[in-house]
């Protein structure tokens, strides 16, 4: 929710666009994540970027255990895939034997690997107490009048699961954008890291009629959509076809594509099938006029391409699934799954957090729709041994005021997403704006600031909800994990600087 929410919000969350792409690592020369050619056409091997990403555990000591693959160390993504070995349709391959950790590449904090008990992160140690000293810090930041009417806190210490301070970390609050917090581990958790959306062309047995299928990928682009026709043209070509009948496949998701807030430019129609989101003014973050037919609005594309290389497809595509018997001709995957949480996370974006909802969804069997993404997201955080108490998930992007969740909760998926026993969450780190620096934490800190590139965290901005969740080192060394909620605000600018007033307080202590 970056901006004016008609009819739910009139305050706007400021979404500033990254200084590194985390898709761009994955793009090709056309700056699209190519399409890989079936049929005889050739294979692209999809190159990963290296971003600089660390954070600091002891004053001057800087993580430095080995490159980095999309916010994640290469070690940790082949030790991932050696633990589970899921594989499968649109995942990274791997070797049947896999690669062993790398014992000179320890988990993102190596301060957590303590050996202590951490079945469950988040659990109440001191339930609503606090140390002494965190009490004394915190306490009187939490009672600024500018939290409005409700106010609540958890913060953990990652390394020992043990939870210091907690004001009513287990109330369940609205946690607007916070909450994609929850859908990115859910996605992370059921389809790894590794995991790519797939959009496919599908032609049949006479190659006459084509489908393009859309699998749920927000992030298709024109040059995508370029390399499939030009893929597209050469089966045809192959086959001598020059005319066509072309459709349009969606089915991949069910139930309403508009998002109950109704037609916003926080969020375009939740499609299978679209391109740049919706978006009709060529931006790639924050709010945008939206198509209102984005599945329809790519495959216009799609014709066009095909015709300006005299393949004729007559009138306007029409929405269908392929012919019986259809076979793929082309292919485009998207980026890694660990890449699009970072851009969801860094950006605010309700577009792919709606998207990693429904993909979820997809991997547990249920319906890619809202209540099939509360369901499946749900199940998958209770495998994690997360406390849901009171939670619910009614969309994957946090504009829906019916999202739930606690305190403890938020702090407790960060816990999780920092232990080393499970590196496949390591992206929701990796993906939390840095304060001062990136994504909608860029003018949220001062170069003075205590807290200015020591903080990550996701924020949340509806009228009268403001929340802040993330990490922080604090001044003995120790990564933690906390999250403030407040609702009944005011004032969204004096809300945002007591949060980030909160944060700052845990950074500079040495308690």
């Amino acid at each position: 929710m970056c901006a004016r929410e008609r009819g739910w919000s009139t305050v706007a969350e400021p979404v500033k666009r990254p200084s590194i792409n985390p898709l761009r690592a994955f793009r090709g020369p056309t700056g699209a994540a190519r399409p890989n050619r079936l049929h005889g056409l050739s294979n692209w091997q999809f190159t990963a970027g290296s971003a600089v990403l660390g954070l600091a555990l002891a004053a001057g000591a800087v993580l430095a255990a080995g490159p980095w693959d999309s916010g994640q160390r290469k070690a940790e993504q082949e030790w991932a895939a050696a633990r589970s070995r899921t594989g499968g349709a649109h995942h990274e391959a791997t070797a049947p034997s896999g690669p062993a950790p790398a014992p000179s590449a320890p988990a993102v904090l190596t301060g957590l690997n303590t050996g202590v008990d951490k079945s469950a992160p988040d659990a109440p140690d001191t339930p609503d107490g606090a140390t002494a000293d965190l009490r004394d810090t915190l306490t009187p930041l939490l009672n600024a009048s500018a939290l409005g009417t409700v106010r609540t806190a958890a913060v953990i210490d990652t390394a020992t699961g043990k939870r210091l301070y907690g004001k009513g970390a287990d109330t369940a609050m609205t946690p607007a954008s916070t909450v994609k917090i929850a859908t990115t581990v859910a996605a992370l958790s059921a389809l790894g890291p590794g995991h790519r959306i797939a959009t496919t062309v599908q032609a049949s047995p006479d190659s006459r009629s084509l489908t393009l299928v859309g699998g749920g990928d927000p992030t298709l682009d024109k040059a995508a959509l370029r390399e499939l026709a030009a893929d597209t043209v050469r089966a045809l070509r192959d086959r001598g076809i020059d005319t066509v009948r072309l459709a349009y496949d969606t089915s991949r998701y069910s139930g309403p594509a508009l998002h109950p807030i109704g037609p916003n430019e926080n969020i375009a129609p939740v499609s299978a099938l679209m391109v740049d989101e919706g978006r009709l003014d060529g931006t790639d973050s924050g709010p945008a006029p939206r198509s209102g037919d984005p599945a329809g609005d790519a495959a216009r594309v799609f014709a066009g391409l095909l015709n300006d290389a005299d393949i004729d497809t007559g009138s306007s595509p029409v929405s269908g699934r392929p012919a019986a018997k259809s076979r793929p001709v082309a292919e485009h995957l998207s980026a890694p799954l660990s890449a699009l949480v970072e851009r969801a996370l860094t950006n605010s974006d309700n577009d792919i957090a709606e998207a990693l909802a429904r993909q979820t969804a997809l991997a547990a069997d249920e319906p890619a729709d809202f209540d099939g993404g509360r369901r499946a997201v749900t199940a998958q955080l209770k495998k994690l041994h997360l406390p849901l108490s009171g939670a619910k998930f009614a969309d994957g992007s946090g504009l829906n005021r019916q999202d739930k969740v606690t305190a403890g909760l938020l702090a407790g998926l960060l816990a999780r997403a920092a232990d080393p026993d499970h590196p496949e969450l390591r992206p929701v780190l990796t993906g939390l704006p840095v304060a001062g620096f990136s994504g909608t934490l860029s003018k949220r800190y001062t170069e003075t600031s205590r807290g200015t590139g020591l903080i990550r965290a996701k924020t949340g901005t509806l009228t009268g909800v403001n929340t802040l969740a993330g990490t922080v080192v604090d001044g003995r060394g120790r990564l933690l994990a906390f999250a403030f909620m407040a609702s009944g605000t005011t004032s969204p600018s004096e809300a945002q600087s007591s949060l980030d007033a909160l944060a700052a307080s845990l950074a500079a202590r040495n308690g």
